[in-house]
């Protein structure tokens, strides 16, 4: 049993949101094609240019595949061939095209293909591909310290963190987000073939069924401790929200920034034969929220703000001060909120019987000092969910903004 009050446990009645985790927020996509908002079906393409990178406000998808790149090459200007040769490729299959001129049966027989072909005849199926650069980038290999971002800092420590770092941290990242699991996986196999020799893979992430709501058009999923998760995010369409916590601002530094977003991801392994054994009771006192209809405690709706000065019959808070609902809330931490777009993962299991499972955290802010770093430390001493889960692996980019046109490329206003 955790430390949260067990005189709650029998008696209380249960009306709660899913999980709590910090807000999230979105605006419009930026991709070629309709506006992902408007989109007929999960088969047409999202909008590859515009001010901000597709796949951070986008209506989030169905599945992921999450990779970070370290750079072998240590000419720059390769570097940037590369990173052109892959915005180039990408706005093609961001459209359900090949990634390459002549696709993956079209060019001379006696070379490789110019795509690996798994993903002929599919639609794009909503595909966006979201690029950023870790810390890492910004050391004397490419002359690129001078601009390295201050809300770039490495992230602390946080109490409980068993980190391992050979799935940790990487010098760029690639989100690839669809509605078909094929197409993610094509689009980074082929950026990873078109990046051979300068880039190797340093780590990635199959993930499923999205756990965060980016748009009032989506219902709200449930995470693999089955609560609803994402509840409190910020949608497409709270404008103001993303202009105040997401979207890098002029003037917030460096330049090369503006209209672009930092992302935090965090692999979170759950103790899922644990939870599992918990009561339903207490499960909704650490989360502070219902789990069958996903409303705050004393609630009975899932957007119904929570009372966090509600007593019950004896005295105590209706909702524990150390439950997640609260802990994680936006007024416990000055109006601070996260554009979450996390996905649940199962890699299988561990050797003795238990599922290696959880969810694979993704948040997008302005300001990881500001925003994810007080959360997390928040988070990290107090909740009562750390007897259940652990942090594996994390990682932190500068994702800049969005592509102008055909003429632009992924980290031209960094190197030029």
């Amino acid at each position: 049993m955790t430390e949260i009050n067990r005189r709650k446990l029998f008696g209380l009645g249960a009306a709660g949101v899913a999980a709590a985790g910090a807000g999230v927020l979105a605006t419009r996509s930026v991709l070629e094609g309709p506006p992902p908002a408007a989109a007929a079906s999960t088969s047409d393409p999202v909008r590859f240019y515009g001010e901000h990178q597709a796949g951070i406000v986008t209506p989030a998808q169905d599945r992921l595949h999450f990779i970070s790149f370290d750079v072998i090459t240590k000419d720059r200007a390769e570097l940037v061939d590369m990173l052109q040769e892959w915005t180039a490729a990408a706005a093609r299959m961001t459209q359900g095209k090949d990634s390459g001129t002549f696709g993956a049966v079209g060019g001379h027989p006696e070379a490789p293909p110019d795509d690996t072909g798994e993903a002929l005849g599919l639609p794009a199926s909503g595909l966006t591909l979201t690029v950023g650069f870790g810390p890492s980038l910004f050391d004397d290999r490419f002359g690129l310290a001078a601009k390295k971002p201050a809300a770039l800092a490495d992230l602390p420590h946080f109490p409980g963190d068993t980190l391992r770092p050979e799935i940790s941290g990487g010098d760029i990242c690639v989100q690839a987000c669809a509605h078909d699991p094929q197409v993610a996986v094509h689009a980074v196999r082929n950026l990873a073939r078109i990046g051979f020799g300068k880039v190797s893979a340093r780590w990635s992430q199959l993930g499923f069924g999205r756990t965060s709501s980016t748009s009032r058009a989506q219902a709200t999923p449930r995470n693999l401790m089955g609560f609803k998760d994402g509840t409190a995010n910020v949608k497409l369409e709270d404008a103001a929200m993303l202009r105040d916590h997401v979207w890098v601002a002029p003037g917030d530094g460096p330049d090369w920034m503006a209209g672009g977003s930092y992302v935090v991801t965090r692999k979170i392994r759950m103790n899922i034969e644990t939870w599992d054994r918990t009561s339903l009771a207490e499960q909704e006192l650490i989360f502070g929220r219902d789990k069958g209809v996903g409303a705050p405690l004393g609630k009975k709706a899932e957007f119904d703000e929570p009372d966090f000065a509600a007593k019950g019959p004896d005295g105590e808070p209706v909702i524990a001060v150390e439950a997640h609902i609260k802990l994680a809330h936006p007024t416990t931490h000055n109006g601070a909120r996260l554009l979450r777009r996390g996905y649940n993962f199962v890699d299988g299991s561990d050797g003795l019987g238990r599922l290696d499972a959880g969810l694979f955290f993704i948040a997008y802010q302005r300001d990881p000092r500001t925003h994810f770093v007080p959360i997390q430390r928040e988070l990290a001493r107090k909740d009562q969910l750390n007897e259940y889960i652990k942090h594996v692996s994390s990682g932190l980019f500068a994702c800049p903004p969005g592509l102008r046109d055909a003429g632009d490329y992924w980290g031209r206003t960094l190197f030029a």
